[in-house]
């Protein structure tokens, strides 16, 4: 079914950086790093789903990347993007998409296009992505990055993500990339009975990343994945803090 929306959002994160891959221009050095990455990080922290490895070893990670990192497209590091957001770590992003498991009948919501790797990753590995992410140029530049690619199943709206008015669809997979101060339950409303959504909710230092799964029209449940800590999405709800 085509996704049918209106029109803003973020993406994610700090945590300060810590090895690098030199990235050289030779297409077999490069394929090394890819390997590398996936062996000593993804793998390393226990993704070993087939799937979501052989999309890592294959999708050029090293594309997405802005130019000036483009050296840490294989690192075990958060890369930076424009207005001060963040790459995930590919050790996170692969988790994130073994526990989501998305299949190629299921539709999925991205909240936070990013540089578009996720969004790219998720579109190898279900039907229909939609992707939405509050700045413009990120939705203009991972568009033009999937279309050289040749990733046609993904769907970019440039809307703040944190307000879902509009939205009539259910998704079967729903990916937040930006942390949530405050656990907001209407994701998880916007889930197909069977759906999963993967968050990661708290305040730093130390924030949680859940996998929520739908599993009646009422009745959802709720798994710890691991603990990190990231930037909220622009415009997520923040608890009050009593001062005395």
């Amino acid at each position: 079914m085509p996704f049918h929306l209106a029109n803003h959002r973020q993406s994610a994160y700090p945590l300060q950086p810590r090895t690098s891959h030199c990235l050289r221009k030779n297409p077999v050095d490069t394929q090394f790093a890819r390997n590398q990455m996936v062996s000593q990080q993804v793998r390393a922290w226990n993704v070993l789903d087939v799937r979501v490895l052989a999309i890592f070893e294959a999708l050029p990670r090293d594309q997405f990347v802005p130019a000036r990192y483009r050296k840490l497209a294989f690192a075990d590091t958060q890369v930076s993007l424009p207005h001060a957001q963040m790459m995930m770590t590919p050790k996170m992003e692969g988790r994130l998409l073994q526990a989501l498991d998305p299949h190629p009948e299921e539709s999925v919501l991205e909240i936070g296009t990013g540089s578009g790797f996720l969004s790219a990753c998720l579109a190898k590995m279900a039907g229909e992505v939609l992707s939405v992410d509050i700045f413009p140029d990120f939705t203009t530049t991972a568009g033009k990055t999937l279309a050289d690619l040749g990733i046609h199943t993904v769907q970019l709206e440039t809307r703040d993500g944190t307000k879902l008015d509009g939205f009539t669809q259910r998704f079967d997979v729903i990916a937040v990339t930006g942390s949530l101060p405050v656990y907001d339950k209407m994701y998880a409303e916007r889930l197909n009975i069977g759906g999963r959504l993967f968050v990661i909710v708290g305040e730093s230092p130390v924030m949680e990343a859940l996998l929520i799964t739908r599993v009646a029209e009422d009745t959802w449940t709720r798994e710890s994945l691991f603990e990190t800590d990231l930037p909220a999405l622009l415009n997520a709800a923040r608890p009050r803090h009593f001062r005395f």
